[in-house]
């Protein structure tokens, strides 16, 4: 096999294809299928991806592969051809697919050099010869930022200077120095006795290796013998110690220590839920269950219970869990039970950990992978099991290029392994439900919670009452004395604020002025913390003003709570309550999630403020009231999902209440209490929520009874955005079924984002099998114009986010 097909790192219409190369002689057994490699491509050089091996291609001339980047294949053959299938279903260019798939670490940097030519170095003008005088090359960074770059310039288009595309590989394995003895125990005692009485250290270092034959890394030696670093020196140049570098692995957990636990005694339900899931594992099968479950009705041990099985078969699994709720909690049950065998992956780990995690998967170190979206790519080659744990979270489906929904990506993957896929969670999303129902999955169901203990008794409070009777708190009367009780008994309270959708802005009280962010359509956002206004969307900040910018009214004040202003009410009404609070700005640093829920779980403090990162994943048994800021913040969005997102979020929180021995209890503050979402909440009905959703999706021809698809143009020139717009919903209107709606074209909620205005057209269909050529063709259109003219096309083939 002389020639490679190769995808290249070159995301455009024109690229997407494979190129053939050469594999140079001394290469041939080396290069693989699954392999990057370092190719030249046009004028430069770039990264690609060996797709195959053949004998003979169409094309005469062909160029060389410059050289392999790996030394064994890090996309396998099934990896491979689920970038075919993801290319197809998440409308991407190949290379995006493949890229996906591979940790940040081991996606190419380009480094740009100017390269002088050799024999063309006495051409130069001689204000630039120097610059080449003990290199050949310099940085491109030197070449722009220096005074000259005209005459570089110049220099480069008379070919007497070249730019080079070097790709640097980011990886950076971590290592540790070692010494080793490279003389037998004879020969140490013959050199120890032949050095002078003076070489006393040396002589302890030489007996050392004597007793201890294997490597030691160089600290931990000097450590033990205290001798120095210079004594060790002098023994590796007279022949007696080597030091190497050995490679070891970062881990994000190092200081932490699992006590291994043992399986639980399932309980009936459990056990009818986890037979059929272990008679597939055990005859092969590819099938997808739908475990729908109570909060607190032990679903983790479900799964853990499955995975072992999987393990036992000599398998591997895959378990993910939404970012937010990757909760140190969920790591340590996973470590505790499984050991050195498992390996996280997510977004609070560093580049370099996230890397060494990735590589104990691929060189088969660990049989679990648990993790956030990406890791539905681990580079398992023998997978028995994928559980997706609260199936329902939104973060599951990737909002920038590929646009894939992990719960699908699963699902591929498990067909081809022929194993199951377990889906879970105590409020399933509608689409996944009614496929239950239809038995396309199979419905596994837990309606218990584990000890048997009823699920906390929920109260809903009108704020708009407790306006009239002269209550201006953020809490109400009811919350209040709930909190106080708890505070008297020495238990725990959770308290959330549902921030999606809500913050506080700056408004002038005179003249109603709102700050908004002269970029985008959409109000700043206060942050107490450092007296700044910002925008969430594009990263403009400035100072707040002292007086309204408008009327210069002193009358300018934030609007909105955030948790910080719960946090300095708490203070003034329960002064003697230890709070922790849990947001976007307390837990940046690396390790303070863990290290803050670690201080609540110990008892450190009453109450655990936050936003939605505190609705998961929590159990802690001092917990006995939850209380719920401000529920209705999400039900105003223009989203067809706002009602579903909004009753499974307060069932969730709802659910860290009284899961243990102490019964639960919790207070949900609204300003719609008569909202179904809300009130079917708070009697945890999932059925009949689910019956009355549907009823309203069918009339307005949402999922699960259509598809939906959409798609937004934006552009700097508005006329411009609304005309694209425009064509494509007439070019989609002549193309499809008369029962399929297109809606638009039609301003974004966010009209304007970064100074680019946004249009967008919604397609609902039931049956289009040509609907993914259709959008193709329209891509391919315009790909020109979004290549040159800052035109922007995405296209959403399942949108979890309408904004």
């Amino acid at each position: 096999m002389d020639i490679a097909s190769v995808i290249v790192d070159v995301p455009a219409k024109q690229t997407d294809r494979e190129f053939d190369y050469r594999i140079p002689e001394k290469w041939k057994q080396v290069i693989m299928p699954g392999m990057r490699v370092i190719v030249p491509f046009g004028p430069r050089m770039v990264q690609g991806f060996v797709i195959r091996l053949k004998d003979e291609s169409e094309f005469s001339k062909l160029r060389y592969i410059k050289e392999p980047m790996d030394l064994e294949p890090i996309l396998n053959d099934e990896l491979l051809q689920l970038g075919n299938w993801l290319t197809k279903e998440a409308m991407c260019f190949k290379i995006s697919a493949l890229q996906a798939m591979l940790p940040a670490a081991m996606k190419a940097k380009y480094e740009k050099v100017i390269h002088v030519i050799e024999d063309r170095k006495d051409r130069l003008p001689p204000i630039i010869q120097p610059f080449f005088a003990r290199n050949a090359s310099l940085s491109w960074k030197e070449v722009i930022d220096g005074e000259h770059a005209s005459l570089f310039q110049k220099e480069l288009q008379n070919r007497n200077l070249e730019l080079v595309y070097n790709v640097k590989n980011r990886l950076n394995k971590k290592t540790v120095r070692v010494i080793q003895s490279l003389l037998s125990i004879d020969e140490l005692k013959a050199m120890a006795s032949g050095l002078s009485a003076q070489a006393k250290k040396q002589q302890e270092l030489l007996q050392y290796f004597m007793e201890h034959q294997e490597l030691i890394p160089l600290k931990e030696l000097l450590e033990v013998t205290h001798a120095s670093s210079s004594t060790v020196k002098s023994l590796v140049s007279k022949g007696a110690l080597a030091e190497l570098d050995q490679e070891i692995y970062r881990d994000p957990y190092e200081n932490r220590v699992f006590e291994p636990s043992n399986p639980f005694t399932l309980t009936d339900e459990q056990a009818a839920a986890l037979k059929p899931i272990q008679e597939k594992i055990h005859l092969d099968e590819h099938d997808v269950f739908l475990l729908y479950g109570v909060t607190g009705s032990g679903k983790t041990e479900v799964y853990l219970q499955a995975i072992a099985s999987v393990i036992e078969k000599g398998e591997e699994a895959i378990m993910l869990v939404p970012e937010i709720s990757l909760t140190p909690q969920t790591v340590k049950r996973f470590k505790e039970r499984f050991g050195e065998q498992v390996a996280v992956m997510h977004s609070g780990l560093s580049v370099g950990e996230k890397y060494d995690e990735w590589r104990k998967i691929h060189r088969k170190e660990v049989k679990v992978v648990v993790g956030a979206r990406s890791a539905v790519f681990a580079p398992f080659e023998n997978l028995g099991l994928i559980i997706i744990d609260e199936e329902h979270e939104s973060s599951y489906k990737q909002e920038e290029t590929p646009r894939y929904h992990a719960r699908d990506v699963a699902i591929e993957r498990a067909k081809s392994y022929r194993c199951p896929v377990i889906l879970g969670s105590a409020t399933p999303t509608l689409e996944s439900f009614a496929r239950a129902k239809k038995n396309v999955y199979k419905l596994l169901t837990l309606s218990r919670r584990m000890n048997e203990k009823a699920l906390p008794a929920v109260d809903i409070v009108d704020m708009r009452e407790e306006l009239r009777t002269g209550n201006r708190s953020m809490f109400s009367e009811l919350l209040f004395s709930k909190l106080k009780d708890r505070l008297e008994r020495g238990q725990q309270t959770v308290l959330m604020l549902n921030k999606r959708g809500h913050s506080s802005f700056v408004m002038c009280r005179s003249c109603g002025l709102v700050i908004n962010c002269p970029n985008c359509d959409i109000s700043l956002t206060y942050h107490r913390f450092n007296d700044i206004m910002k925008c969430h969307y594009c990263g403009f900040e400035e100072g707040m003003p002292p007086v309204c910018p408008e009327c210069e009214s002193e009358h300018i004040r934030f609007f909105g709570t955030g948790t910080q202003k719960v946090e300095e009410e708490l203070a003034k009404i329960l002064p003697e309550a230890r709070v922790i609070r849990m947001d976007v700005d307390t837990t940046s640093k690396k390790g303070s999630h863990e290290r803050l829920l670690n201080a609540f779980g110990e008892g450190k403090a009453d109450i655990l403020l936050g936003t939605q990162m505190i609705a998961k994943g929590l159990d802690f048994p001092n917990i006995t009231l939850v209380g719920v800021l401000s529920a209705d913040t999400m039900l105003h969005l223009p989203d067809f999902r706002s009602s579903e997102k909004t009753f499974q979020l307060l069932t969730q929180v709802s659910g860290r209440a009284g899961r243990h021995q102490l019964p639960g209890e919790v207070v949900i503050q609204t300003y719609t209490p008569e909202h179904y979402s809300i009130e079917l909440s708070a009697l945890q009905d999932y059925e009949a929520f689910y019956e009355r959703e549907m009823d309203l999706r069918r009339k307005s021809h949402y999922p699960p009874y259509f598809y939906v698809v959409l798609i937004t143009v934006s552009h700097e020139d508005l006329m411009k955005a609304v005309s694209v717009t425009e064509k494509i919903t007439h070019y989609l209107g002549s193309r499809l079924n008369r029962d399929s709606i297109i809606l638009g074209p039609v301003a974004s909620p966010i009209s304007r984002i970064n100074n680019r205005y946004r249009y967008q057209c919604l397609i609902k269909y039931k049956r289009e099998p040509d609907l993914n050529r259709h959008l193709r063709t329209l891509l391919e259109h315009y790909q020109k114009e979004t290549a040159q003219n800052h035109l922007q096309i995405t296209i959403d083939l399942n949108p979890q986010i309408m904004m």
